[in-house]
């Protein structure tokens, strides 16, 4: 599985964005995709994650009720909706791919998309 992050940039504390990932590659059929970021000096973490089928999500705290995961399954993307953005969502996103539903342990990784957020 390869995947492409797009869609990040510089935004104002409020606003919104949308994130993209495409994913190419025979064997995506199955895989969890999930998104994650790191923000400067910190570790990577978990932002959200969507079944196959697009069934079952999860969000983390920090962003439940403000960030949307969706995906279209057949078109190969996925896509995280950012709204209400923080200063504390500054960070580099990257989507991730992995098979069996999980907050960790992700096998395949984008390249990052970077998101700023001014106050």
């Amino acid at each position: 599985v390869q995947l492409q992050a797009s869609g990040g940039g510089l935004v104002q504390a409020g606003d919104s964005l949308r994130l993209s990932c495409a994913a190419s590659g025979r064997t995506f059929s199955g895989h969890v995709m999930g998104w994650f970021r790191q923000a400067p000096g910190k570790e990577r973490e978990f932002v959200a994650y969507i079944s196959w089928d697009g069934g079952l999500t999860a969000y983390a705290d920090s962003v439940k009720g403000r960030f949307t995961i969706s995906r279209d399954k057949f078109k190969k993307t996925v896509h995280l909706q950012m709204n209400s953005l923080k200063p504390e969502d500054t960070a580099v996103y990257y989507c991730a791919a992995r098979l069996g539903l999980s907050r960790s342990g992700y096998d395949h990784w984008g390249q990052g998309t970077e998101v700023t957020v001014s106050s």
